[in-house]
């Protein structure tokens, strides 16, 4: 297939995953099935029918509202949409050809848990364990080495297990979520140990930005405020990849 193909493929394929990613990240906090039902309004539950779940478009169309209601669309659901296009773009035109489905695969799990933890500040094991999972798979096939992947999978989760041992035996409260430092450690599985000091340190300026971006705007930041660290390591963790493919 011409290397032109793939980016238009994967995006097509990215808005898609993105749509159904938007609706996990929204359902499944609430105990809610993603898999079980017709989409509906969120706002009103009238069942949607096909041409108002082309993704994107499907928004724009309606002006962002429910045609039965007329409440808001969730702007999660566009904002995601986007985000899995923009990866499954990004793949093919770094890497066209099964390396590049393979980075997508990687992207659009990170949108997943970014999503969810964003939402509910939740990292579910079964996904963080599918993204271990796949970049073991990945490691058959596509650089880094195995060696690395595993380093990069064993200092990825003690480093931030360790971080968190540590402010909650010295502060007596939790710092960090139970699920952080298997992200991270999963995150190591597919990048190596030697790209783990660029994520973390993505994340962290990141988060910095988010927290001016917030004191800017009036909101008190303290001690206790909390971000979803899960989520700046899935933002910092994609563009690493197609940083450490494209060189």
């Amino acid at each position: 297939m011409p290397d032109l193909y793939w980016p238009i493929l994967l995006g097509i394929l990215g808005l898609v995953f993105g749509s159904f990613i938007a609706t996990v990240a929204i359902r499944w906090p609430q105990g809610r099935s993603a898999m079980r039902g017709r989409s509906a309004c969120d706002g009103c539950g009238k069942g949607l029918a096909g041409h108002e779940l082309v993704p994107l478009l499907s928004f724009l169309l309606q002006r962002g509202r429910c045609r039965g209601c007329g409440k808001a669309i969730h702007l999660a659901h566009p904002a995601t949409e986007i985000a899995g296009l923009a990866i499954g773009v990004a793949a093919g035109l770094v890497a066209p050809g099964w390396e590049g489905v393979a980075g997508a695969v990687f992207g659009w799990l990170l949108l997943a848990l970014a999503a969810l933890d964003l939402a509910a500040f939740w990292l579910p094991n079964v996904l963080t364990a599918a993204l271990a999972l796949a970049g073991v798979v990945d490691g058959f096939f596509f650089a880094p080495g195995r060696v690395d992947r595993v380093l990069g999978a064993v200092i990825g989760f003690g480093l931030l297990y360790l971080v968190a041992f540590t402010y909650r035996h010295v502060r007596k409260r939790e710092g960090l979520g139970g699920g952080d430092p298997k992200l991270f450690g999963a995150i190591g599985l597919w990048l190596g140990a030697s790209m783990l000091a660029p994520v973390l340190l993505g994340a962290s300026v990141t988060g910095l930005a988010v927290a001016m971006a917030m004191k800017l705007s009036g909101r008190e930041i303290g001690m206790t405020s909390r971000l979803p660290l899960g989520t700046l390591l899935a933002i910092a963790a994609f563009p690493a990849w197609l940083y450490s493919v494209g060189v």
